[in-house]
């Protein structure tokens, strides 16, 4: 067999192949890179090349560099972090250690025992000699009840527990020195390719997230193949930290979630309601530009309606029900069924549609408390929803209007970086998608378009589409190229025949419509939480919840300071008189903090020559302007 092994740098080799020999037998060299990829097959190259493949190819070998390499890098980081666990405390258990996108965890039962800051070092320092032993990780495939028994013997209950649920005649273990674990891989060749390594952080989690599991420790952890990027990566931690937008928000009062209320309800303060109304003004007006028609649906609809949608069937533990005399009712979960409705209500032709449906809308679902955080995961989520009723034949030409609109919204708020993920079915198992394989053509070729028509670049995802239509998300990338998944934009074959939709084509015949399902923000609480930590609070001047405060010299001043107040009013900005007895000085730092972007300080000069010193954030003293000076600076904010 011959084989091609294409190098990150491009440059290739072939190989000739007779024996079934892992490729690290086969070529020393190739023990420096982590992983060998085939086409989307990733696979170990410690593991014997007939195993994988079995006639003449090409393949990838893939360093750090790459974002599978990465992938793996940290998966096999998180083995060497649970072999340091299991040498220190032999009793404990071990439960999933997958890689995150910056990093990786383990999460592991230490039989109530808490972790100390002097476990972790010695974590850290038992890490660093399995690195330095540099042991080869080698891959087996065993029996499923031999390896049940295995971890049986080992005590390793929560193993046991993900081989039952994986119910396959075969599972995959990997080794490394006296380590053994339960993973599907694939994995580094040897340990020593890992140079820095640092446990970040220890949290609760429960097993699989569910709170009536058991509560497990999770060791995050980062690796890299050099110190110099532990150093930066720890630089850009501080950074992150220092923007974390629960620390900004209560310093500028925007939101606060009251755990005597319920874990993931949040309660925005004035400042925060304000800067929502914004980002919901300012939706509502792109939208009603585009041709979206304006509705508002009820907050809680009867069971009925969920059970045809199929929620009820299969998002129940996600819902909250609510029992009221002989009926049921559940809080919506999302705001389909209610626009469903609507487009029911009346007989539609191809001449109507699409049929944009548009509501700014509050929904809820029971999220887990240990996936709660801030805006970045609520329960109660507000979307700006709409749901698109379009004839086959419309989806690309809706699709260029959503994707145009999204990234006008996005650029708007200062995000100009996307990934577009384009997720489609599993072209070698199509039974378990609805609608047919023509429907799922002409969708999935629509998207593509639409996405070319634009000239935006996208990666397809091959088996991620839902069952009911393929999709598209665009995860934006924020000041520190931190990536957050944002809008989404879902083509729906199923509703439409659950519902039974319909509308008259062109041939005059009663036909299916398609439902497009899609939010620019995602979530408004989400989007944001990503706006504070983008800005870390110092918001643009448009978006300031407070443009401008006034601070009076002394209460002497308190009448012209007034007469500011209501100039700047009618004209339209946001602004606050600062009436407290405290110092000038004081009121500007506190106006700092609050990272207000202007004060005017009105005293005797001020009044007498009716203008007023200004000071600009990050900028300082700006000097004494004239009335309409000071709004001609305002306005070119």
């Amino acid at each position: 067999m011959k084989l091609e092994i294409i190098f990150p740098d491009k440059s290739t080799q072939v190989y000739d192949i007779s024996e079934n020999k892992s490729l690290i037998e086969i070529d020393s060299a190739l023990k420096n890179y982590l992983v060998a990829k085939k086409d989307d097959l990733l696979f170990d190259l410690t593991r014997p090349i007939f195993e994988v493949l079995n006639e003449d190819c090409k393949i990838e070998v893939l360093d750090f560099n790459s974002e599978e390499g990465k992938q793996v890098y940290w998966h096999s980081s998180a083995h060497i972090l649970a072999q340091a666990v299991k040498r220190l405390f032999p009793n404990a258990k071990l439960a999933i250690g997958p890689p995150t996108e910056r990093g990786f965890f383990y999460d592991i039962d230490f039989n109530g025992k808490t972790l100390t800051e002097e476990d972790i070092k010695k974590i850290e320092e038992e890490a660093y000699k399995i690195i330095k032993s540099d042991y080869y990780v080698r891959r087996e495939e065993w029996d499923s009840n031999y390896a049940k028994n295995f971890f049986e013997e080992k005590n390793e209950t929560y193993k046991v527990i993900l081989i039952e649920e994986f119910n396959q005649e075969k599972v995959s273990v990997y080794f490394q020195g006296e380590f053994v674990d339960l993973c599907r891989g694939p994995h580094i060749p040897r340990t020593g390719l890992v140079k820095a390594f640092k446990i970040l952080s220890v949290s609760g989690a429960y097993f699989k997230g569910d709170e009536r599991n058991p509560q497990l420790q999770r060791i995050y952890a980062i690796s890299f193949p050099t110190e110099q990027q532990l150093e930066e990566f720890l630089h850009f931690l501080e950074e992150a930290k220092k923007r974390d937008h629960r620390t900004i928000a209560r310093q500028l009062e925007l939101f606060e979630i009251y755990e005597e209320a319920g874990s993931g309800l949040v309660f925005f303060h004035p400042k925060g309601a304000i800067l929502r109304k914004i980002l919901e003004d300012y939706s509502k007006e792109k939208h009603l530009e585009r041709g979206y028609k304006l509705v508002w649906t009820p907050h809680v609809l009867k069971t009925d309606i969920w059970k045809i949608s199929g929620h009820l069937d299969y998002y129940r533990e996600n819902m909250f029900i609510m029992e009221e005399k002989e009926e049921q009712f559940g809080v919506k979960p999302m705001n389909c069924p209610a626009h469903i409705l609507i487009y029911k209500s009346k007989k539609y032709s191809y001449r109507d549609l699409p049929l944009k449906l548009f509501e700014i809308a509050t929904v809820y679902r029971y999220e887990r408390s240990g996936t709660l955080h801030g805006l970045l995961r609520v329960r109660n989520i507000t979307q700006d929803d709409s749901h698109i009723f379009c004839a086959p034949y419309q989806v690309e030409e809706v699709i260029v209007d959503v994707l145009d609109l999204a990234r006008e919204v996005l650029n708007k708020f200062g995000f100009h970086k996307f990934e577009i993920q384009l997720s489609v079915r599993d072209k070698s198992d199509t039974s378990k998608y609805m609608g047919s394989s023509e429907e799922w053509y002409i969708a999935e070729k629509a998207l593509k378009l639409a996405l070319e028509k634009l000239n935006l670049e996208y990666k397809v995802l091959e088996g991620e589409a839902a069952f009911y239509g393929p999709k598209i998300d665009i995860h934006l990338y924020d000041v520190l190229d931190r990536k957050w998944q944002c809008s989404t934009i879902q083509l729906d074959f199923n509703l439409p025949r659950r519902f039974n939709l319909t509308f008259v084509d062109k041939d005059g015949k009663e036909k299916t419509p398609i439902i497009i399902h899609r939010a620019i923000f995602g979530s408004i609480e989400r989007f944001m939480g990503i706006l504070i930590e983008n800005y870390a609070g110092e918001f643009p001047f448009w978006l300031s919840p407070i443009q401008v405060v006034i601070v009076p010299v002394s209460d002497k001043f308190l009448d012209y300071a007034n007469k500011v107040y209501n100039i700047l009013k009618q004209k339209g900005f946001r602004v606050e008189l600062d009436r407290r007895k405290e110092t000038v000085g004081y009121k500007i730092r506190e106006a700092e903090i609050q990272k207000i972007p202007f004060v005017f300080v009105v005293g005797k000069n001020e009044v007498e020559n009716e203008g007023v010193s200004i000071r600009k954030r990050k900028v300082g003293d700006l000097g004494f302007k004239k009335i309409d000076e000071a709004i001609s600076i305002l306005n070119e904010q």
